[in-house]
């Protein structure tokens, strides 16, 4: 045979070869990606009973009597990993969607798994056959509502259409604390105020778990910065985290009982929280009473087997890369941790999910669930009440006249653009941008709608000309700030070294300048002059510098990513049909030297004890919009600020009355805030802290007598050496008003004996 016909065959030989590993490949493939439903919930397992009741920790503690080592490490990570990484990545390339993990199945002993979907603005993970689910406004938004039934209600519908997309675990709220406004996950969050968090973690976790869904607060905890979040070391002092970073945690988790809890991917003063013994185990576990269980962040929420073990984390997600056979076995024979701390974890978990796995009520979640006209009106809803008018100069709202024409102008304003693209996205079924949801609130009244979604300055100056009033939408989408969406941690450990990005850009992250970009700016500034019914429409997930513009123009609304319904609320704000009822979750400073140090790229940062309003009211500087702040088309009058009792014991619940009056002829919504002040503090206090609201709404020319009450043990604060809460004994302010801002508050005293 020549050297021609050898290599010929050769060549044909690995040709066949190929095509054999191709098409082994393609099955794989199609296989992790047409994956079969597994059932989360059995009538099999019988639950014992005590004193009448279940007992799912005794039906636990017999489960894992029986199981091997083995199993019982199956049961304490997700996914077996390669598999798990194959069914990830398929998934997302061949049917563009998050796929269901299984986790902690155990056939022989009749164990089903549990499958976490995401869900802070809509079901994340889908079921063959749902082309997109019923997309909220993002959480910042839902926490310039005020509204924390609100809030309850959102989150029925989004555990519900988890429970139709066959899911029960929601990783959801996330109510870690804005202490700048430039963090990339700012989106995702409530605001800037621990009791304001508090409120929104605890309603989400109620709508959550309403329908036997596994709620999930993250995460746990002093995770404010993103671009580093893998690598970052958060030093802090415990009376900062006690007072500050932690309180929203202990009552969403205390009052709503969440199954679990995720733990953060940053460390806090020099250990990784998925292996922080004092935030796992002294805290959450000892000090607050915690039953649930704790399970990792994805990917990279472990670095320490044995370490996890020993600070009571219980599950490693998305698949065990520390909690494996190996390491722990290794653990166990070195004396660090014994089999029977892996019992502890296992039945931990297993306890709080076989209630959920043991009710037997999928068949309550078909799919046409998903998207009723209901959660679309509620969608809408949600993205009204949050919208935040900052300033009008009476321009808005706008009349609905026939044979005007309204220029709406902008690169985003016929972008359909809900948020982030991380692990917070949510499959729409459609988005109502601003041009669509105005052209459709004209529909055909004779009200023309022009529509320029450039950046030409040129053509937009002609076009708003050419307009009777002049919309200027800018603002942000997925490309500027949201989840860092990079995958090498040692890329990211290279940017933190190096104080700055030193590779190629990634999608989302933090905004290590507030300002717009530079296009939209240039758009206000160049539309400014033109016209005086203008007003401009930010679209983003936290606080912007308005210096270079503000003052140029007569109107500015934040809409925020408004959802799917948002282009419709957007036209109802504008027109009147809604008055904006929306109060800022977040100060906004004149100047960004104004707030905290804040470092994208970094090893470490410090969280101190002051941010946002506190910092402000300390300094003494006053921000460009305050805490609280929002306007209305209606007008409301603050009278009559009166204290129930004025003398207190730390058992006692302060109790106030407020009158409150529309005194315009427009219905609307008004927040009424509660702040207390510590003037005569022996100790470093903030000025003042908001301890509770109520939102109002009232028609025209109405009065409402408004009671809002603190408990007295709220106003305590932590002593570090005593390792206690106190409350002091002294006259205490009560500020009530629509605002943080002193000029938009009444004062009355009260003392605690």
């Amino acid at each position: 045979m020549t050297a021609r016909k050898l290599l010929l065959t050769a060549l044909k030989i690995l040709g066949a070869l190929i095509l054999v590993v191709l098409i082994v490949a393609g099955i794989v493939l199609y296989r992790s990606a047409n994956y079969e439903m597994m059932p989360l919930q059995t009538s099999d397992l019988e639950v014992p009973m005590t004193d009448g009741q279940p007992d799912y920790q005794k039906l636990a503690e017999s489960l894992v009597a029986q199981m091997t080592l083995e199993e019982k490490l199956n049961q304490m990570s997700g996914a077996p990993r390669s598999t798990g990484m194959l069914k990830l990545v398929s998934n997302f390339f061949l049917k563009g969607r998050f796929p269901h993990v299984f986790v902690g199945e155990n056939e022989r002993l009749g164990i089903p798994p549990w499958v976490l979907s995401d869900g802070p603005r809509g079901a994340r993970v889908l079921a063959d056959g749902v082309k997109g689910v019923t997309t909220f406004p993002v959480a910042m938004s839902r926490g310039a509502s005020w509204n924390p039934d609100l809030e309850y209600r959102i989150n029925e519908v989004i555990s519900a259409e988890m429970r139709a997309n066959q899911t029960n675990y929601g990783a959801t709220p996330c109510i870690n604390l804005l202490r700048h406004p430039g963090w990339g996950r700012a989106q995702e969050t409530y605001g800037e105020d621990p009791w304001l968090l508090g409120e929104f973690g605890l309603a989400a976790v109620k709508g959550i778990e309403s329908n036997h869904v596994m709620a999930c607060p993250k995460h746990f905890a002093l995770n404010s910065i993103e671009n580093s979040r893998w690598v970052v070391d958060v030093e802090v002092d415990e009376r900062a985290l006690r007072e500050v970073y932690l309180p929203h945690f202990k009552k969403t988790l205390q009052q709503g009982k969440p199954a679990s809890i995720m733990s953060a991917y940053n460390s806090v003063n020099g250990e990784f929280c998925g292996s922080n013994r004092h935030l796992l185990t002294e805290i959450l576990r000892d000090d607050w009473g915690f039953e649930g269980f704790v399970s990792t962040d994805w990917l990279f929420g472990l670095y320490d087997g044995v370490g996890g073990v020993k600070a009571g984390l219980d599950v490693e997600m998305p698949f065990g890369q520390f909690y494996t056979l190996e390491v722990l076995q290794q653990g166990i024979a070195d004396g660090e941790i014994t089999e029977a701390d892996i019992d502890r974890l296992v039945i931990r978990s297993l306890a709080t999910r076989l209630k959920y796995a043991t009710i037997d009520d999928q068949n309550q979640y078909p799919q046409s669930l998903i998207a009723q006209p209901s959660s679309i009106e509620l969608a809408r809803e949600a993205a009204e009440e949050g919208m935040v008018l900052l300033k009008n100069e009476g321009v808005l709202p706008f009349t609905k006249t026939p044979g005007k024409k309204t220029a709406v102008i902008g690169r985003l304003a016929n972008l359909p653009n809900t948020g982030d693209q991380g692990s917070s996205d949510s499959k729409s079924l459609y988005v109502v941008t601003p041009h669509a949801g105005i052209q459709a609130y004209h529909g055909e009244d004779g009200h023309e709608v022009l529509l320029y979604d450039g950046t030409d300055v040129a053509i937009a100056q002609e076009l708003a000309e050419e307009a009777d009033e002049v919309i200027v939408v800018v603002g942000f989408t997925r490309e500027d700030e949201g989840e860092y969406l990079i995958f090498q941690r040692e890329q990211m450990i290279a940017n933190a070294e190096a104080g700055q990005l030193v590779g190629d850009p990634n999608m989302g992250g933090d905004r290590e300048d507030l300002r717009l970009r530079q296009t939209d700016e240039a758009l206000i500034q160049a539309l400014a002059g033109t016209h005086e019914q203008l007003a401009v429409v930010y679209i983003g997930g936290s606080a912007i510098d308005m210096s270079p513009w503000e003052d140029q123009v007569p109107a500015i609304l934040f809409s925020w990513y408004a959802g799917m319904e948002g282009g419709h609320a957007l036209a109802n704000i504008l027109y009147g049909e809604t008055s904006p009822s929306g109060k800022l979750p977040f100060s906004i400073a004149s100047d960004q030297a104004d707030y905290p140090e804040f470092h994208p790229y970094t090893l470490s940062e410090k969280y101190g004890y002051y941010h946002g309003y506190t910092l402000f009211d300390k300094e003494e500087i006053e921000p460009a919009y305050p805490f609280g702040f929002g306007l209305s088309y209606a007008s409301f009058r603050y009278d009559n600020l009166q204290v129930g009792q004025t003398e207190l014991t730390e058992t006692d619940t302060l109790r106030v009355t407020v009158e409150l009056s529309n005194t315009s002829a427009i219905s609307g919504k008004e927040v009424v805030q509660l702040y207390v002040g510590f003037h005569q503090s022996s100790v470093d206090r903030p000025v003042k802290l908001l301890r509770d609201f109520e939102k109002v709404g009232l028609q025209g020319q109405g009065t409402q007598t408004v009671t809002l009450e603190v408990p007295v043990k709220d106003l305590a604060w932590y002593n570090p050496d005593t390792k206690s809460w106190e409350v002091e004994q002294m006259d205490y302010e009560v500020y009530v008003g629509s605002s943080s801002a002193p000029a938009d508050l009444l004062k009355a005293v009260f003392t605690v004996e």
